[in-house]
């Protein structure tokens, strides 16, 4: 036996042995962390490779423990994923290890099974499936998530005006209304945004970026969620349900639009023209339409308004306020519910439909115009002649045969009209006079 730290036969047994338990141990924690919190793993693995060092001065009197070579798994797949190094590089890692590599995007996982999970969003795998309404998902966590939209708890609680959410993050980003922070700023246009995926998209804008491709039609969207909405047009797919009379929407917000028609009992009636309201102070405010008040005056340009709200919504257009921002084409809006009817443009839906006819219309508004057709309606009368239109901007453009009012004029030769098309229709002599013109000059 050579002289110095010679080791007996009965202690280098003993410490093959341990160290054999501890390679073991840490070549299989992925499997045994499943329940621990990822945390919890990083200490584990940090404990055993400290237990592995102290028995690293024997190594060289125990030949078996240089032979360990880097071990080597395959995942469910049969794709080769690196595993956890047994040999002195192991023992020498002194913070977090990531031991399990995705070969298909390179991100480093802490366990095996987390790496299986994540490679179900390449395989495009959703094992996990909702009992109540069906929608699948790649992990139990995301289910559980989902779940909490059916029992409709929301645990995670706005100091400030008590709004609820399911999520702590969707909180922290909505204290930020309150906050005003916007901490996620576009470099090309200079826009605030409280959320950094918000950033994202909206600088798709700029790029023209749409990487989001039907494959039935070619349409190109900037966001997931606008092509998931638009392949129901493909597909016939109406998830949303009325639970009143049955009929189906492709997105929630026309579904929470329809709603407004099955609203509760109403029993603040108008008796100038019958409409009913919910609420007390919703009548009084209708009822200045009638009489004509408008208590809110802009500062500005002297409009008035009936109601407050409207007021703060006018004011947007003297201080040039846009903030409702289309993340598909960049068109931006002073209300919400115009950017809502603009984005059925992008998704091509058309919530409101005739029930005589089964046309679909983008806007209520446009519905309302269409049932005229079928009933023959003409509520908007002239009252020097009694000519009846379908429409009131048909009567105002009628008016003017009585007032003699002509609005459009050729900046050329003077000449007025009644209507712009009249007036584009007479710009064409102007052009065509042009080109003659020329066309001689050139003989």
């Amino acid at each position: 036996m050579s002289s110095g730290c010679a080791v007996p036969a009965s202690d280098g047994v003993h410490l093959k042995r341990e160290t054999e338990k501890l390679l073991l141990k840490m070549a299989f924690i992925k499997e045994e962390s499943e329940d621990l919190k990822i945390e919890e793993t990083f200490r584990v693995k940090h404990e055993d490779a400290e237990q592995l060092t102290d028995l690293l001065p024997w190594k060289e009197e125990i030949p078996e423990l240089n032979d360990v070579k880097e071990e080597k798994d395959l995942d469910e797949e049969g794709h080769l994923i690196s595993g956890v190094k047994t040999s002195e590089n192991s023992a020498q890692q002194t913070g977090p290890v990531s031991c399990f590599t995705c070969k298909e995007c390179g991100k480093s996982l802490t366990t095996k099974r987390t790496l299986n999970d994540h490679m179900r969003i390449h395989t495009g795998e959703k094992p996990c499936q909702c009992k109540q309404c069906g929608n699948r998902y790649i992990d139990k966590s995301t289910l559980r998530r989902h779940m909490i939209t059916h029992t409709g708890e929301r645990p995670f609680t706005c100091q400030q005006c008590g709004k609820g959410f399911t999520r702590k993050s969707n909180l922290e980003v909505h204290t930020r209304i309150h906050t005003g922070q916007k901490a996620f700023t576009c470099q090309q246009c200079g826009h605030g945004f409280t959320r950094k995926s918000n950033l994202e998209v909206h600088t798709r804008i700029h790029t023209g970026e749409k990487p989001f491709i039907c494959p039935q039609c070619g349409n190109c969207f900037s966001r997931k969620m606008l092509l998931e909405v638009h392949m129901r047009i493909h597909t016939g797919k109406k998830p949303y349900a009325c639970q009143h009379c049955g009929n189906s929407f492709t997105r929630k917000q026309s579904l929470d639009v329809h709603m407004r028609t099955h609203n509760e009992e109403r029993p603040h009636i108008c008796q100038e023209c019958g409409v009913s309201f919910i609420y007390k102070n919703s009548l009084e405010e209708h009822m200045r339409n009638h009489t004509g008040e408008k208590p809110f005056t802009c500062q500005h340009c002297g409009n008035g308004f009936t109601r407050k709200r409207n007021l703060e919504d006018h004011m947007r257009i003297h201080n040039e306020e846009r903030p409702h921002i289309c993340q598909e084409c960049g068109v931006s809006f002073i209300y919400k519910n115009s950017l809502t009817e603009h984005m059925t443009t992008h998704t091509g839906e058309k919530p409101f439909t005739c029930q005589q006819c089964g046309n679909g219309f983008t806007r209520k508004r446009n519905l309302k115009d269409h049932m005229i057709t079928h009933t023959g309606e003409k509520p908007f009368t002239c009252e020097q002649c009694g000519k009846g239109f379908t429409k009131k901007s048909n009567l105002k453009v009628h008016m003017r045969v009585h007032t003699e009012e002509r609005p459009y004029t050729c900046e050329q030769c003077g000449k007025s009209f009644t209507l712009k098309d009249n007036l584009e229709s007479h710009r064409r002599i102007h052009m065509a006079g042009k080109s003659h013109t020329a066309y001689t000059s050139i003989i």
